[in-house]
Formats: C-alpha cells, structure tokens, sequence
C-alpha cells in the first residue's frame, strides 16, 4: 500500500509497481499478437491492475482468439469493474461468438454494471439472436439496464434496416 498525503488527508492505495515488470511483458506479447499471454496472466488472478490491461488490450488485439478469455473473465472474475471491461471489450470486437456469454452476463450478473455492459455490447456486435434477451431486459429492475437494453434494440433495428437496403439493390 502507498500514502498519499492530499492535504490534511492521507489517502491509502494499492502500490502497482510489482506489476510494472508483467506489464512491460505484456506490451511485448500485445506487439507480437500472443493472446495466449494474456490468457495465462488472466488465469493467474493477478492484481486489478493486470487483470483490467489484460482484457483492454487483448481487445485492442481484434482477434477472435479472444473471446474466449473475455468470455472466462466475464463469467468469473471477482471484480466488477473487471467483468465489466471484459463485457466493453466483447462489443468492441463485435464476435458472434461472444453473444451467449453476454446474454446470460446481462440477465444474471449482479452487478448493473456489468448487466449495462453487456447489454451495450450486444449492441454493438448487432446480432438478431441477441433479440429476445435484449426485449426481456426491459423488466430489469435496474433503468440504466433497461435504457441499455432498449438502446441495443433501437441498434439491432437499424442493422435490420440497412440490411434490407442493402439486399434491395
């Protein structure tokens, strides 16, 4: 733990620097495309700090052979704030594949973060069969779960639309 003196506060926080060395490895593995790197850090339970620039960067990877590791960390990691970077990172790489495991992170995660997320993602990667889990998050007992919801529908029907459009020509 470090002090930091704020004032006449002193704030106690996480002292990171052991991570510094895993963190330079993993820039090293991000340059050279090795998700199983950053499948093995995951699977460890390193610090916060590690599990959140893991699932940041294998995102920033734009490869499929990562959802399976966000998908992992979206069903088990203990922090919230993590799963809900693992469900962010899903939707950015907009996979198929990812689909299921944001559904039922959406329907059962407890944290309304983590339901939001999810709910986003699934959005954003634009799949019909997302549909009907998305319709029955508008009864969560959480409004920014159903506003996530009802905005990843309103995207699903505009994929819908240009899909049409685009089958018309």
């Amino acid at each position: 733990m470090k002090a930091i003196a704020q004032g006449e506060t002193t704030i106690v926080r996480p002292d990171y620097s052991k991570d510094f060395e895993t963190l330079e490895k993993m820039e090293w593995a991000f340059s050279k495309g090795d998700v199983d790197f950053f499948k093995t850090v995951l699977d460890t339970r390193p610090s916060l700090l590690l599990r959140i620039h893991s699932v940041c960067m294998l995102a920033d990877m734009k490869d499929e052979r990562a959802v399976p590791a966000l998908c992992q960390t979206l069903r088990e990691d203990r922090s919230p704030l993590v799963r809900h970077e693992a469900a962010f990172s899903l939707g950015q790489l907009e996979f198929k594949s990812a689909v299921p495991t944001l559904l039922d992170a959406m329907a059962n995660d407890e944290s309304v973060l983590v339901r939001h997320e999810s709910a986003v993602a699934l959005g954003s990667i634009g799949e019909e069969t997302a549909r009907s889990g998305l319709i029955d998050r508008l009864q969560d007992p959480d409004e920014d779960v159903r506003l996530s919801a009802e905005v990843a529908l309103a995207d699903l029907d505009f994929l819908e639309r240009l899909r049409t459009r685009t089958s018309r020509r």
